[in-house]
Formats: C-alpha cells, sequence, structure tokens
C-alpha cells in the first residue's frame, strides 16, 4: 500500500501544503517564576498583571490569526487549529507548581517538524510545561495516518527551583556583557532543556542557538537524537543579545544560499565561516517600524519581531503589513511579497512564523552546505 505523506518539512523555505496556525483562545498573562521575570513595558516597576487575558485583547490576536489563515488558506495550503485548552487552570507537579498557564499562540516554540519526523520541546519554562496539549489531538492524526511519521517527545526536565539560575535577573547590563562569552543564563546546564524556535532547519543541517531557553544539555541531547538520522546539529550565539530566546527574529533563512540577518546581533566571530564558505549571502534586516518603547504593553519580545516572517515558498514571504522597510527589501531580493496586519499578536510573544508549526512541504531532506567539515558527537 503506497500513502501520501502526512508530515514532510526539511526547511523553512520549501512549497508549504499543510501548516498549523496558533490561537489566542482562553489566553492568560505568562507569570512570573524562574525562567522568567515579564514587565510592563512602560512601567517595569508595576506589578505584571495575571490570569486571565482581556476578552478585548483576545478578539483583537484572533482577528489577526484568522487573518493569517484565510491568506494561507487562499493560497491553497492546507490551514490547521489548535484544540482549545484552559490555560487559567494551574500546573502542580513535585518538582513545582505555577498559577497559570501561557496560551497556544506560538505552536512553533514547543513543536518542530523534522522531515517526516514531530518533535515536541522539553520547553523552559512551568507556564508552558503543558503546551503541547492543544496539538495532541493533530500529532495523533498525523500518525495513525501514516506509519512513516516519527513522534518523539523529549524528556520533560524537572523545572524545580534548582534548575535555574536565578540571580541571572539581578544582573546589571555591564554584568550580562562581562559575562555575554560564557553564555549562562536564567537555565542551568544541569538538565536537558530546549525550545523548538532556537532551532533552524537547513535541509541536512539544524542550527540551535544557545539561549535563555535552550541549554548546553538540550542542544546535547540533540546532536545525540539528531546525527544518527543523518542531521548536522549546529550550535550557534548572538553574544550582543543579552536576553536570547528563539532564534527567528535574529538569524531567518530565506531560501537556500540566502538568511536575513539582524544588524544589532551578530554571529558570533568565526560561526558565519560555515555560511560564507558555502556560497551563502547574509542579508541585514533593515530597522523595524516600531522601536523597542513603542512594542505593545505586554509584550515580552523586542522590536526584531519585524524579521518573524513565515515563507511560503522560496519566492513568497509574508510580511507584517506595517513594515514597509523590510518589504521593499524583499522584493529586491525577488520575492513576492505578502501582508498581513499582525501587531495585536506581538502581545503573546510572536510574530508570523512563531504563530506557526509548518507540518508539511514539497521537498526532500537536501545538503546546502557541500563544502562544510563536520565532527559527529563522538
Amino acid at each position: 500500500m503506497r500513502y501520501s505523506a502526512a508530515v514532510n518539512s526539511w526547511n523553512e523555505w520549501d512549497p508549504l501544503q499543510e501548516i498549523v496556525v496558533g490561537s489566542a483562545d482562553n489566553a492568560c498573562f505568562e507569570p512570573t517564576e524562574p525562567g522568567s521575570r515579564p514587565a510592563i513595558r512602560d512601567s517595569p516597576d508595576t506589578p505584571f498583571p495575571t490570569g486571565p487575558k482581556s476578552k478585548e485583547a483576545i478578539e483583537r490576536a484572533n482577528e489577526e490569526l484568522a487573518g493569517l489563515a484565510a491568506l494561507l488558506d487562499s493560497q491553497g495550503i492546507t490551514v490547521r487549529r489548535p484544540e482549545p485548552h484552559d490555560f487559567s487552570a494551574p500546573v502542580r507537579t513535585p518538582g513545582f507548581e505555577v498559577e497559570n498557564q501561557y496560551c497556544a499562540v506560538c505552536p512553533r516554540d514547543v513543536m518542530i517538524t523534522m522531515g517526516n519526523e514531530i518533535i515536541e520541546a522539553t520547553m523552559s519554562r512551568r507556564a508552558r510545561y503543558f503546551e503541547y496539549e492543544p496539538y495532541r489531538k493533530l500529532v495523533y492524526e498525523y500518525w495513525n495516518a501514516d506509519p512513516r511519521v516519527e513522534w518523539t517527545t523529549a524528556p520533560k526536565p524537572s523545572m524545580r527551583d534548582g534548575m535555574y539560575r536565578e540571580e541571572f535577573w539581578e544582573w546589571p547590563l555591564e554584568q550580562r556583557h562581562a559575562r555575554m562569552h560564557s553564555f549562562e543564563f536564567c537555565v542551568g546546564q544541569d538538565e536537558v532543556v530546549f525550545d523548538a524556535a532556537d532551532m533552524s532547519r537547513l535541509g541536512r543541517d539544524i542550527l540551535v542557538q544557545e539561549s535563555m531557553t535552550t541549554n548546553r544539555a538540550g542542544i546535547r541531547w540533540l546532536r545525540r537524537h539528531l546525527e544518527p538520522r543523518g542531521f548536522r546539529v549546529h550550535t550557534v550565539h548572538f553574544p550582543l543579545d543579552f536576553f536570547p530566546s528563539h532564534i527567528d527574529c535574529t538569524f531567518v533563512p530565506l531560501r537556500p544560499g540566502l538568511v536575513l540577518t539582524n544588524p544589532e546581533r551578530p554571529l558570533r566571530e568565526g560561526e558565519e565561516k560555515m555560511f560564507l564558505a558555502n556560497g551563502w549571502e547574509l542579508v541585514d534586516a533593515p530597522q523595524p517600524v516600531l522601536g523597542n518603547d513603542e512594542m505593545p504593553k505586554y509584550c515580552q519580545s523586542s522590536k526584531w519581531l519585524s524579521m518573524n516572517v513565515l515563507s511560503m515558498s522560496p519566492t513568497k514571504v509574508i510580511c507584517e503589513e506595517r513594515e514597509k522597510p523590510l518589504q521593499d527589501l524583499l522584493a529586491k531580493l525577488d520575492f513576492e511579497v505578502f501582508t498581513v496586519p499582525f501587531r495585536h499578536v506581538f502581545e503573546y510573544g510572536g510574530s508570523l512564523h512563531c504563530a506557526t508549526w509548518d507540518v508539511r512541504r514539497e521537498g526532500i531532506c537536501e545538503d546546502y552546505f557541500p563544502a562544510l567539515r563536520y565532527e559527529p558527537l563522538v
């Protein structure tokens, strides 16, 4: 019996066939915990809100998410949505408890497709411990539909107090600068910890950012898991980013041979050689239309959500509607640029790439770095 592929995605740009778009239903404010210290952007000394988001905030975000889904549907792409989930419910485990959960706006943070394999990330924050649940019904559907689909759940960390380095939040910027080459953040190195959004797929080669949400043990687990499957896993660092979390606002592959880069967060010296030696071009994104102080009040992300574009193919890309300088750059790079409003989604920690999880694209695993010398993990 022959089956059509239910799950197939090897990179960030092949022609898109099926994708999951997030939902703001039942979203809550992210609680304060050892891995996160949310703050109000224009009033950092005011206590951050707790509990459910307002009905109005949820409706505004859902309207924009629905607009993205409609655009994708108009291009012949199958769009799926997460199942409802009660994010207001507390989480209690033997190791920790937290007053509420977060949201299902950003499936990219927790779910990633590696060829015909679905991987559920460990996650790095207590409020997101069970964030895989809104996608479980979909995963079972894909897994039941196609015997070639592999499904891996990464080992859940304890998230006990000892897993975190809470003094990180008290370090002044001068101390962060002094420590920037050690890449020690709020999560310790003893347990396997990673968010899926710290990864970027380039065919056979996978980039993983060492960050506040992915530690060295997490990267080691990914190498041990993925190398026997033929992947090459590369750790990347952005030392001028003092709060690194998720790679898709910093280093965004657009098609074979082209990466959109963040001019304020260059790669660590030497790590660019992999790209330049294989004929890749690194192009700086323009400054975002909104500055950091103009972002939504409860948004914990930076202005560089402007870079968080979604590729529908090597020639088609979706960009936030107000980011005209970026749209112009992408057009000069021979992309057909589609736009949607997405500013209200920013409050939930992501933009177009974050708010999606691509399940199926055309294409096969290819080697885009033929001159690469790679040493597998021993």
